[in-house]
């Protein structure tokens, strides 16, 4: 008996090891391959568009040139008319869009400058009266403060070329100009070796240059002769720039009617030969030449008391300023909108272009200045100006303060650079 169930035990064994190898050979065996078509690809799949705006385009075409339907392109071209002038739609601005791969429309992006960009989403494309989200969002900007210097020399002779030298561009040279305007007649007084110094506010979007925000100190070093300016704000939060004593920098006349860079070509005289009349006869006045179109300001705040066709001095313009001073502005090729007998200009206000209308040789600024009546030489007259306004009492401890700190972070004695300019961040700030 006992021999019999041992010979069932290694029967049954048998039996069960015979059945594991055949389940491994049917697993051995080739299985089919499935076919690529049979892969399904989710039905929302996104196609992501980066481009820039070409020449003379719509946004209707631009969203039929990417496989949208003319039904849903018109759709979102009614959507965003009551947010955006589609007028404004501009050559090589960037712009991204995000389509369905049926041409259904998710969102798309336009940069319309440096500071906003248009943003469309789609909601939902069956509904009629609103399948999109349409805003115009204003960019985040990073700000942070940057301290530059840079030399006036034989290469880069104007500020303007001093200030590309650092890596900077023309605003920034204009700002600066604007801050001395009533010490330094760019024109004509700067000297190679002058040296600036300035803080600024640098804005970024993005990660890319976006503008410069204000200028809070600076300094020129001019004809032997060092300027400094610190911006500070009043108690009504009114902001303007002031010296070291706290006087105010805004002069009552400006050192030129001109930004900067045309050049004097004829000077104060009683007596010269007229280029045109060729004969002998006084010129009371500063000829600067400069390019037909170049921007003509007043030179102090004033009423207009001419603005027109004045017969050999072209069009002229005329102001009546406080003290008993006239500025006489001739040869214009157009005189500024609003410009007319009886109305207010402030100082910097541009009254109109350089022309070469009436008894010119070529295009050119004839400036003039009266005093009580008699002219006077501007280069003289503008040098007697004395320094502007004072800071009130109750602000001046206030602005020592914040002049004390430029002062001793910014300002130090010159070093020399193998380079045009150095530039070095100053102070980080947040947004």
């Amino acid at each position: 008996m006992r021999r019999a169930a041992l010979y069932g035990l290694l029967a049954c064994l048998a039996l069960a090891i015979a059945a594991v190898r055949a389940d491994l050979r049917r697993d051995q065996r080739p299985r089919p391959a499935v076919a690529k078509a049979d892969i399904l690809l989710p039905s929302d799949l996104l196609e992501i568009v980066e481009a820039r705006v070409p020449p003379n385009a719509t946004l209707g075409g631009l969203l039929r040139a990417h496989q949208v339907s003319e039904d849903l392109a018109t759709r979102v071209v009614d959507a965003v008319r009551g947010a955006f002038d589609l007028r404004r739609l501009r050559a090589d601005q960037p712009y991204r869009l995000v389509r369905t791969m049926d041409g259904m429309v998710r969102e798309f992006v336009y940069k319309i400058d440096a500071d906003r960009f248009l943003r469309v989403v789609g909601l939902d494309e069956s509904r009629v009266d609103q399948p999109f989200d349409v805003t115009v969002v204003p960019y985040e900007k990073q700000r942070g403060l940057v301290s530059l210097q840079g030399t006036i020399d034989r290469e880069h002779s104007s500020l303007v070329a001093a200030m590309q030298a650092a890596g900077e561009n023309v605003l920034l040279a204009m700002a600066l100009a604007d801050v001395f305007s009533g010490d330094i007649d760019f024109n004509n007084d700067l000297q190679p070796g002058d040296r600036f110094e300035v803080v600024f506010e640098r804005q970024l979007s993005e990660g890319e240059f976006a503008g410069y925000g204000p200028i809070v100190a600076a300094e020129f070093r001019n004809e032997g002769r060092t300027l400094r300016a610190f911006r500070f704000a009043n108690a009504e939060g009114k902001a303007s720039y002031y010296d070291e004593q706290g006087r105010s920098l805004k002069r009552f006349f400006l050192r030129s009617p001109l930004k900067f860079e045309p050049r004097i070509s004829s000077g104060f005289s009683y007596r010269r030969t007229h280029p045109v009349l060729g004969i002998a006869r006084a010129h009371p006045a500063i000829d600067y030449a400069a390019p037909v179109g170049a921007p003509v300001v007043a030179v102090g705040a004033g009423v207009v008391v001419h603005a027109g066709y004045s017969g050999g001095a072209g069009n002229m313009v005329t102001l009546r300023h406080p003290n008993g001073y006239e500025s006489h502005y001739l040869h214009l090729s157009s005189i500024g909108r609003g410009v007319r007998p009886g109305a207010r200009v402030s100082q910097g206000e541009m009254i109109g272009r350089v022309g070469a209308t009436g008894l010119a040789t070529g295009p050119h600024l004839d400036y003039r200045l009266k005093r009580n009546g008699a002219w006077v030489n501007p280069l003289v007259e503008h040098k007697r100006m004395p320094p502007g306004d004072p800071i009130t009492a109750d602000l001046l401890p206030e602005f020592e303060r914040v002049r004390d700190h430029w002062r001793g972070f910014f300002f130090e004695p010159p070093v020399a650079v193998a380079s045009n300019a150095a530039r070095s961040p100053a102070v980080a700030a947040s947004n």
